[in-house]
């Protein structure tokens, strides 16, 4: 029954990757249409210029990657399932040929994604399910015209469509099979570092000053979900390890537990109400409105079912952030001592960032909380270690 369930798994993954490989165009073809929406057109211009300053500035892959345009026609591109004990944040993990083993799995349904959370709830494990705009296939599927520009993210600001892209761009420069907040967090740091270069570049002074809010923002809602996941792990580092697994609820710390979610909840609804009164007065069209409460509700969908497993999702990519960022400081300052030109110095980032993938798992933790700097959180495995 089991090599049935995977056989299933893949064959539905199969057919959601050839139906949108077979819905891709080429982004010149899609621009030849005189009925294209104008947002759009700018858009899927602005895209190319995108695709251009990632290889030439960044150092990313020069590939058929995000050439071409897909109109899914729906809000996601996949759903992805995560798990995680009751008394845990460490989470389930699926193993595949090529990734190796990750924390979710993803699905091209969310009926199907629905019905593998409720496979899990029932062994006793929390689930979430949330919908993801874009993947990366890791260029494998270059040959048959890459990963595309999808619908599912088109319409988003220019800073977080341009970081979009470079993360996922990311992926297809370093990943390690078995170390998804490795391949995350690596990714992340290149998109925070790349995109403020982008608009600098090429954006106006508005846009420039909405990214700049945008990034306060994030901050203000990572502090909260990270004090909230520190809080949680240290009610957990209690938890005796049969406790952890086999969900033998202690009265007491589930009172704990849910008092410190009704906190994060309280603490996200004083940032809601802090943000719209801000934002308000910006959203001068229906559709700027439109998809700021498109963007606002999944937020709040995120965190009205907040649990183990949303939060362990989180620590895939934040936690080596800053190690990756005082990495690239310290190459930075290597290239332009050596009067190197911008996009030397990102090679040079990432052959060092290799060289790390390339280290056995213990050695490239100890590598990876050595660089984090002083005052940054340490996630648990580096205070283990």
């Amino acid at each position: 029954m089991a090599g049935c369930s995977s056989l299933g798994y893949y064959w539905q993954g199969f057919k959601g990757q050839a139906a949108i490989l077979q819905a891709a165009q080429p982004i010149s073809s899609w621009l030849e249409h005189d009925d294209l929406k104008p947002s759009l057109r700018l858009r899927l211009e602005t895209a190319q210029k995108m695709r251009e300053f990632a290889s030439s500035e960044l150092g990313l892959p020069r590939n058929a990657s995000y050439t071409r345009y897909a109109d899914l026609q729906r809000r996601f591109a996949v759903w992805n399932v995560t798990a995680a004990p009751p008394y845990s944040l460490e989470l389930h993990r699926w193993c595949f040929p090529v990734t190796g083993c990750v924390g979710y799995r993803g699905y091209f349904s969310m009926e199907a994604a629905e019905a593998q959370a409720r496979q899990l709830q029932q062994q006793g494990l929390e689930t979430s399910v949330y919908g993801v705009p874009a993947y990366s296939t890791l260029g494998y599927l270059n040959w048959l015209g890459g990963d595309p520009l999808l619908s599912t993210f088109a319409g988003w600001a220019e800073g977080d469509f341009a970081g979009l892209l470079f993360h996922e761009l990311a992926h297809q420069v370093v990943y390690v099979a078995d170390d998804t907040a490795f391949n995350e967090s690596f990714a992340t740091t290149v998109e925070r570092l790349g995109t403020p270069l982008w608009l600098q570049a090429h954006a106006n002074a508005a846009t420039r000053e909405r990214w700049q809010k945008s990034l306060a923002r994030r901050e203000q809602w990572r502090a909260v979900t990270r004090e909230t996941r520190g809080r949680l792990e240290a009610l957990y580092s209690q938890q005796p390890e049969q406790n952890q697994a086999q969900n033998q609820d202690a009265p007491a710390s589930a009172a704990i537990k849910s008092e410190i979610f009704a906190d994060f909840r309280a603490r996200y609804a004083q940032l809601r109400a802090q943000w719209l009164a801000q934002d308000e007065p910006l959203l001068t069209t229906p559709e700027l409105r439109a998809q700021y409460q498109e963007r606002l509700g999944q937020t709040d969908d995120w965190v009205a079912q907040a649990n183990n497993a949303s939060f362990g999702a989180l620590a895939a990519y934040d936690d080596w952030v800053p190690a990756f960022t005082a990495l690239w400081e310290e190459v930075r300052q290597q290239a332009s001592s050596q009067g190197l030109a911008p996009p030397a110095g990102w090679q040079l980032f990432y052959a060092r960032v290799r060289e790390w993938a390339g280290l056995p798992p213990t050695e490239r933790l100890q590598r990876l909380c050595r660089y984090l700097p002083a005052g940054s959180p340490r996630p648990a495995s580096c205070l283990k270690g």
